[in-house]
């Protein structure tokens, strides 16, 4: 079991292209957070969108997620400057700020991400929207934690 790379989740997209009467997510709207995970799960794109949510399946809290409370909180930091942009002619990207956590954090093993919808509840509460591999094991002790985007956004697509 292991993190191998980041990926967007399926069923988001499909629930763009195909379900755009009952899709809720709004990418340049709604409140979104970022959850951090240890190595003990292999996360997978292809899960129903129920199961890209934030405290089911893979993505249970228990054992799973790593916080501390006063730091990063369980469930995750709240995204900021949240922005979907398409102005580059073949892209789509989606970014935020850089999250970080408090000054004196003690986390460890941190391996990846899982940044979901926080808004909705309906269809499906706390829908996954992409997991982010870190490139291997994360700590911080009495510091601060902080997940840097990559350049190109959290995800991009090309077409």
């Amino acid at each position: 079991m292991a993190w191998t790379n980041s990926k967007i989740f399926r069923p988001l997209l499909t629930d763009f292209f195909v379900r755009t009467g009952s899709f809720a997510v709004d990418l340049d709207g709604d409140s979104f957070k970022t959850a951090l995970y240890d190595n003990d799960i292999t996360p997978d794109n292809d899960v129903t969108a129920a199961n890209s949510a934030y405290n089911v399946g893979q993505w249970v809290t228990t054992g799973n997620e790593v916080f501390e409370a006063g730091q990063w909180a369980q469930g995750g930091v709240t995204l900021t400057g949240v922005t979907l942009n398409s102005g580059t002619a073949d892209v789509i990207f989606w970014d935020a700020n850089d999250p970080t956590s408090g000054t004196a954090a003690d986390l460890a093993n941190v391996y990846g991400t899982l940044t979901y919808d926080d808004t909705v509840t309906a269809p499906v509460a706390d829908q996954g929207v992409c997991y982010n591999y870190l490139g291997g094991a994360n700590s911080v002790t009495g510091g601060q934690f902080t997940v840097v985007w990559h350049a190109n956004g959290i995800w991009r697509i090309t077409l």
